[in-house]
């Protein structure tokens, strides 16, 4: 018999919380932890002893945040995790990254993260990149999901890429069998989304022609979240049935 699912997630900004995964792991009967970044002091170096042990990890989720992985002045704490995600990936271990955490697991394997060329904020319809083979998480022909970024990732090298759409052409990719990347917000419920836009300090940086109202956001319907959450549990049962748990 299995051991109970033991799962842990990295947050990075207060309020975010863990989306719709929370209630899908919970069905699991997994226990979840965290490590919340936001709460460090911004001075503070984080020791990579803190962090847990990456044994003691079964499913790893890598939360998204407003800040920059490539801003480790600002955020001590960002080598610290990187370390730990280089560490925790050698084991082959299973993990999913939702915008800056995907951002983040592509620039801890060396794959820039850089400013993008059009601003995504609101939702997109994104399609599956045709050349992806079978035996690859496999997505719908066309989807639509919650973007809010600046900046994006490259492409690991050795990474499958397994999504684009019009403004971001990487918006997901895939590392052997246990690691998807997502440049967007599969996780996205309305109540996470109400906090998002409660930050109106981050919505002035967004403009552009991918960048929608705050009140078509406000006014999102229920159904328009439902097809991110189901795609990420997919991915949540993808990564852990190809790495055996």
């Amino acid at each position: 018999m299995k051991s109970q699912l033991k799962v842990h997630y990295f947050q990075h900004i207060a309020g975010e919380g863990f989306g719709s995964c929370y209630e899908y792991l919970k069905q699991k009967n997994a226990k979840i932890t965290a490590t919340e970044f936001f709460a460090l002091p911004v001075e503070q170096a984080l020791d990579l002893e803190a962090l847990p042990d990456v044994n003691e990890v079964d499913l790893l989720i890598i939360m998204g945040g407003s800040m920059s992985v490539n801003d480790e002045a600002n955020y001590p704490w960002l080598k610290i995790e990187k370390r730990w995600l280089r560490r925790y990936l050698a084991l082959g271990k299973p993990a999913i990254g939702l915008c800056l955490g995907g951002q983040l697991i592509a620039n801890a394997l060396g794959a820039a993260v850089s400013r993008s060329q059009q601003q995504e904020l609101g939702w997109s319809t994104i399609r599956k990149v045709q050349s992806v083979p079978q035996d690859c998480f496999q997505l719908p022909e066309q989807f639509n999901l919650l973007q809010w970024h600046t900046e994006s990732f490259e492409i690991p090298k050795g990474a499958v890429h397994l999504a684009e759409n019009e403004a971001c052409r990487n918006q997901m990719y895939q590392i052997g069998n246990n690691v998807l990347g997502f440049q967007s917000h599969p996780e996205i419920t309305p109540q996470v989304l109400e906090l998002f836009l409660e930050n109106s300090e981050e919505l002035s940086i967004f403009s552009g022609n991918y960048v929608q109202d705050v009140n078509t956001l406000i006014k999102s319907s229920k159904n328009k979240f439902l097809q991110g959450n189901q795609i990420l549990n997919q991915a949540i049962d993808y990564v852990l049935r190809k790495t055996a748990y």
